[in-house]
């Protein structure tokens, strides 16, 4: 899969914005099982409501891997409208400034933002998914229909029922100023998101996820989220606008297109970039409990991290989708253990995971 040059930077974006904080002291959850030692049994089954139903409730971390980026990586050119090609093309090469300082609710995308918790509250007839950043969800799960005339909204309106133990949602009405991932894939205001919740065991949850826009996508997009309990602690508040400086600073400028006529790219032998291909376990510091693997792959001689290319500045350091430098890193015995990114407030250790684990 082939992503656009834009990857690293939305990172960048993330932590010119996001506060480095603690979460709730500590706090044991009541109610959850445990082990021995005290720790949550992630693996115990799942709770269920009064009614036999599983029960979602809890905080709760979201990973949709490169969806989150990239939602249309297998579309073909002719699968989806060449204006919305253009306009995915256009965020790119401003670097997604005017998404992401424009501190929005996610829209569509809300399950796929990995760096905040979320917080689940379930009842038999409503269910309300809750973000750090002060976004909503309500999900009426009364009987209730979805409205045949709505006013598009951030976030749309849902309406959930039950098919066996699998939490069926349907979602309308998202204003078209949204996206569907930070590559800039637009959509109408005719989408129609379809979730599938299922609780796997105590600790871990999977939504399949349905995109359907006719007017833009030849075919429905599909995406799996995986989501990972976070027990023993609670949101924190968070504010995009509060100390936001990006904007008002004109901090953000420039393209893509004059950052790579600045770089002087070498030739890195395909052997030596062997070495660094594997997965690589990224924690996002404002949620380092949940983990995000990103695999590096090579391609036609090509080294990539997460689909985007990574341009050789020397036999170890790289330009990562034209913005962020990384620089992998190896042990006496010449292992690669990780690889180091550079963001705006310094150095972020991205460790490997040894094979076969």
């Amino acid at each position: 899969m082939k992503i656009p040059p834009w990857i690293a930077v939305i990172l960048l974006l993330f932590c010119t914005t996001l506060p480095l904080h603690a979460q709730w002291l500590n706090h044991p959850t009541p109610g959850i099982p445990r082990t021995p030692d005290g720790r949550p049994d992630l693996a115990a089954p799942p709770p269920r409501t009064a009614e036999g139903k599983p029960d979602f409730s809890g905080v709760w971390g979201f990973d949709a891997g490169p969806s989150l980026f990239y939602i249309a990586g297998g579309l073909k050119p002719d699968e989806n409208q060449p204006w919305a090609r253009e306009a995915a093309k256009q965020q790119s090469e401003n670097y997604s400034r005017d998404d992401q300082v424009g501190c929005h609710p996610e829209g569509p995308r809300f399950n796929h933002f990995l760096a905040l918790p979320n917080k689940i509250v379930q009842t038999p007839a409503l269910m309300m998914v809750m973000s750090e950043n002060l976004t909503y969800r309500q999900i009426f799960m009364d009987g209730r229909a979805l409205p045949e005339v709505v006013t598009p909204s951030f976030m749309g309106y849902s309406v959930g029922h039950w098919e066996g133990d699998t939490l069926v949602v349907e979602t309308i009405g998202y204003e078209d100023t949204t996206k569907l991932d930070f590559a800039g894939h637009p959509h109408t205001e005719n989408l129609r998101l379809s979730e599938r919740y299922r609780r796997l065991d105590f600790g871990h949850m999977e939504i399949q996820e349905t995109f359907s826009d006719p007017a833009v996508y030849s075919r429905p997009l599909t995406v799996t989220v995986k989501a990972t309990l976070v027990p023993d602690t609670e949101l924190l508040e968070y504010v995009c606008t509060q100390n936001e400086k990006d904007r008002q600073g004109k901090h953000l400028v420039g393209s893509v297109t004059e950052e790579m006529k600045a770089i002087k790219p070498v030739k890195v032998a395909p052997e030596i970039l062997a070495q660094y291909v594997g997965t690589y376990d990224f924690r996002w510091p404002e949620n380092p409990t949940i983990p995000s693997l990103w695999p590096v792959t090579m391609a036609n001689g090509e080294l990539l991290l997460q689909g985007a290319p990574l341009t050789p500045l020397s036999e170890t350091e790289f330009l990562w989708a034209s913005a962020n430098r990384l620089r992998f890193v190896k042990d006496t015995q010449g292992r690669v253990t990780h690889f180091v990114c550079t963001f705006v407030e310094g150095d972020l250790i991205v460790k490997r995971i040894p094979d076969g684990k």
